[in-house]
């Protein structure tokens, strides 16, 4: 969808209205443009010149990312997820704070040296792209698949780098998957997340991140019952989406800033969503699949209330839970971390709440775009926790 100056300025009115009466309003005033429905005089400008934004591809594979450089304000970060293209023009919006990328040498992050494969995978519901990390210890045995989603705006090959995931996976001897998601089916490249038929087992993007899993399961005679997904941001959303519709398929689940499972399925409850302020379905629980949660708490674009409400979808209320803090030192991110146990003492879930850091991977790499050094390492917890979790036999696809 194309903006233009009017529309621009039906914007800024449903800022002030999101600022002044909350979340239903601003969406009121731009579902009324969108309708075309304003009173005259409401929309001033000139509605001749558009303007027409669209995210470019990150660069390739070991190439520096400036994140500074992606608007992270509320309404673009929302217009994107929905596929409206957002305007620059005429309005100020809120940035992240990073720090400058840095080249690979100087950060100590030199390409893991394991094959990094591209492919792509098709169903009735499309086709999507793939990249596939493979560690040099493969020989065909059965290893480990982590599947990791990125958020908007990314692509496979800059989320490798920010989450430094292809290194960890060399020394843990496992392989990566990274789903990419494509232009056609969202211009930011966001998962799709908030559309109903994508929150659907097979059906959508759902279907396709699944089938995509499957067959490199196959092709590569991966161990089933060590499977695992995670995401950032809309991927961390997609991430819930495919443990709470597929568990036979996933032994845990990692979110990084994202939203709870069947959030939205709208403009306004997308909106709401992201706000935190969304109204769950109480049915809409997500399945019993161990969980790892990350958010952190200054994130202005995906509330950090995001994180509560994922765990109170996917913890039993019996859970045991403990909480630790972690302090900061030498200018890092302090953190509070619990962890919830079942009646076993088995830990099936963790949430992560990390003081200070905004909507970017905790402990990622500059090179990639929305990373935060600053935090703990959100990958490496991540994979700590997958390792206590395997699918027992019964529930083996």
């Amino acid at each position: 969808m194309m903006m233009n100056e009017t529309m621009l300025a039906g914007m800024r009115a449903a800022m002030s209205r999101l600022q002044t009466e909350g979340p239903g309003a601003a969406t009121e005033t731009i579902q009324q443009r969108l309708r075309g429905r304003m009173p005259a005089g409401t929309w001033p400008g000139n509605a001749a010149t558009a303007y027409r934004v669209r995210a470019t591809d990150p660069p390739p594979f070991g190439t520096a990312v400036n994140p500074g450089g992606v608007v992270n304000g509320f309404v673009p970060d929302l217009l994107a997820r929905l596929g409206i293209d957002a305007p620059l023009n005429g309005l100020r919006f809120e940035r992240p704070v990073f720090a400058p990328p840095v080249d690979a040498q100087a950060d100590g992050d030199a390409p893991a040296p394991g094959q990094f494969l591209a492919g792509s995978f098709t169903n009735p519901a499309g086709t999507r792209a793939y990249k596939l990390y493979v560690p040099t210890a493969y020989q065909g045995q059965p290893l480990p698949l982590v599947v990791m989603l990125h958020g908007c705006m990314q692509n496979p090959d800059d989320f490798a780098v920010g989450t430094r995931l292809n290194a960890i996976a060399e020394e843990q001897s496992c392989l990566v998957l990274y789903p990419a998601q494509s232009q056609s089916a969202n211009g930011s490249k966001c998962w799709n997340w908030f559309n109903t038929v994508d929150q659907q087992r097979g059906q959508g993007e759902a279907s396709l991140i699944a089938g995509m899993t499957q067959e490199v399961v196959t092709t590569y005679h991966i161990d089933p019952s060590r499977v695992y997904i995670a995401g950032l941001s809309a991927g961390g959303a997609m991430a819930l989406i495919m443990g709470t519709t597929y568990p036979e398929l996933y032994a845990a689940v990692g979110i990084h800033s994202g939203v709870p499972y069947a959030a939205a399925n709208d403009l306004p409850s997308a909106l709401a969503a992201m706000k935190g302020t969304a109204t769950l379905d109480a049915n809409a629980r997500q399945q019993a699949v161990p969980i790892i949660v990350f958010h952190g708490d200054r994130d202005t674009t995906v509330h950090p209330r995001n994180s509560d409400l994922i765990m109170s979808q996917s913890v039993a209320s019996p859970a045991r839970a403990q909480t630790k803090t972690g302090l900061a030192d030498d200018g890092h991110h302090a953190y509070t971390q619990r962890v919830h146990e079942d009646s076993d003492g088995r830990i099936v879930a963790e949430h992560w709440l990390v003081h200070g850091a905004g909507h970017a991977w905790s402990g990622g790499s500059q090179r990639g775009s929305f990373t935060d050094g600053k935090g703990p390492d959100a990958s490496q917890e991540m994979m700590r926790f997958f390792a206590m979790h395997s699918k027992p036999a019964s529930r083996v696809s």
